[in-house]
């Protein structure tokens, strides 16, 4: 492919003898990965081969993934950048933690994260752009996770309503792109000699919003899909002498994964923990990742102030509620279908006419724009509970009292946004379709027909069947 002159004489410069390699790997052949979901039933039971196993990710598998598949549409695979797919495990979440994903879409890493937190604790993925939010919504829909946020908002923004409340922050921070380049060409033609710079500029004004929302102890992980050091170590080094509390934690590096470079820096030696990804020694496109940690202890006054501020900040988020109807009419569908899915009132949000899952212990986000504010249950519409896809692709069959199996002919006519005849009768009412133990969303029988609820806008153009 044709890189840019000063690109080329750039790295020609910092890499040495390595830059010819470095060079030649932007014509070689772009690697494909994916992931397994491991919050959906049976999960590694999909038509895709898991015999090359990503050995840094542990539902991490190299392969082709294809959109239209029922496999896709379900959420069990997620087709992910071999090198992307570090940065979420580098993350390492606990059970009970809250994160936030600060420029999450599409959602690879915030997909990858919720999957790890199985329904515990809580994401907020956030993405300041709404087209790419949207895009990031669906992704995370698909998920099947019931604990997380999406929020569509400036860093800013998010820092005066999220006051040091996170365990971690990943913070995937827009660049160059300068590791796109072999996947995406059309991307050096952004690319100039002063790039870097600019990028980084923004870099720095994102991170600072970033650490006022850290805990104290928490901790913050840097990624980048670009080689430049002026977005990579040059920033790490920024950000220790601008919080000489940070420390760069060392980070486990795998086959082909390489040492951050202090040279490229202001010579700091805990930069070496940083991880370099290039192309000419890993099996994935370009990237950088930095884990950092918080060293400074709370005490237990600001604990108490800190606890005192979240109480008062959440005993105001609920400006709309159910009214009595509605809560009878969710009460009686979660009563006739769900078996172990269990929703206390209190968790319940609603905002315009749609019904969603909403923590109470959650922070309050009435003053933000979001995409989900949670998991969307349903949408009540003249005297009625219409269940939503997303609780669908939530659901395991076995948490549920009606279900229909169907065939995958059946299923491709469904995704096309065809209703479903039946040849036997069966009682009328809501169902979740179930395909090869997979579900894959609502349907009402009414008569021997399956009446069609799959979004539109995510429905399948009959050219794209199976």
């Amino acid at each position: 492919m044709h890189l840019p002159k000063d690109f080329v004489s750039k790295y020609e410069k910092l890499l040495g003898a390595d830059a010819s390699a470095f060079l030649a790997s932007f014509d070689s052949e772009v690697e494909k990965g994916f992931r397994l979901n491991p919050l959906k039933q049976n999960y590694q039971n999909t038509s895709y081969s898991s015999n090359e196993k990503v050995s840094y990710i542990p539902t991490g598998y190299y392969g082709v993934v294809k959109g239209n598949t029922l496999e896709h549409q379900t959420g069990y695979v997620y087709s992910q950048d071999l090198s992307a797919m570090y940065v979420a495990q580098v993350a390492n979440v606990k059970h009970g933690e809250w994160v936030l994903d600060l420029c999450a879409a599409p959602g690879g890493k915030s997909t990858q994260l919720v999957e790890n937190m199985y329904n515990e604790g809580l994401l907020v993925s956030n993405e300041i752009n709404h087209k790419r939010a949207t895009i990031l919504a669906e992704n995370m829909e698909r998920t099947g996770a019931h604990n997380y946020i999406v929020l569509n908002e400036d860093p800013a923004t998010l820092a005066h309503n999220f006051d040091a409340i996170f365990d971690k922050i990943i913070v995937d921070a827009p660049c160059s792109g300068e590791g796109m380049f072999r996947k995406d060409h059309q991307a050096t033609s952004y690319w100039h000699q002063d790039y870097a710079v600019e990028c980084a500029k923004r870099q720095k004004t994102i991170l600072v919003e970033a650490m006022k929302m850290l805990k104290l102890g928490g901790e913050l992980i840097y990624s980048t899909c670009t080689f430049a050091p002026e977005e990579d170590e040059q920033i790490i080094a920024w950000l220790l002498e601008e919080y000489p509390y940070l420390q760069v934690l060392p980070i486990k590096k795998y086959s082909g994964m390489d040492n951050g470079r202090p040279d490229w820096a202001n010579g700091g030696a805990s930069l070496i923990n940083t991880v370099r990804l290039m192309p000419h020694h890993f099996r994935g496109e370009g990237h950088f990742i930095a884990l950092l940690k918080d060293t400074r202890q709370e005490n237990e006054n600001v604990s108490k102030l800190s606890s005192v501020k979240k109480k008062k900040k959440r005993s105001k988020k609920r400006t709309v509620s159910l009214t009595k109807e509605q809560l009878i009419l969710w009460q009686e569908f979660n009563q006739n279908m769900m078996k172990k899915f269990t929703i206390l009132p209190e968790d319940l949000y609603l905002s315009g006419d749609y019904l969603y899952y909403y923590n109470r212990n959650w922070p309050d986000i009435s003053q933000m724009k979001f995409m989900r504010p949670g998991l969307m249950l349903g949408i009540f519409k003249k005297k009625r509970f219409e269940p939503s896809y997303t609780l669908a692709l939530a659901l395991h069959p076995s948490e549920t009292n009606n279900v229909l199996q169907l065939s995958m002919a059946q299923w491709q006519e469904y995704v096309l946004g065809n209703v479903i005849q039946l040849d036997e009768q069966i009682p009328n009412g809501w169902y979740l379709l179930v395909c090869e133990e997979k579900a894959f969303g609502f349907g009402k029988v009414v008569n021997k027909t399956v009446k069609n609820f799959f979004p539109k806008g995510l429905r399948f153009n009959a050219g794209n069947k199976i």
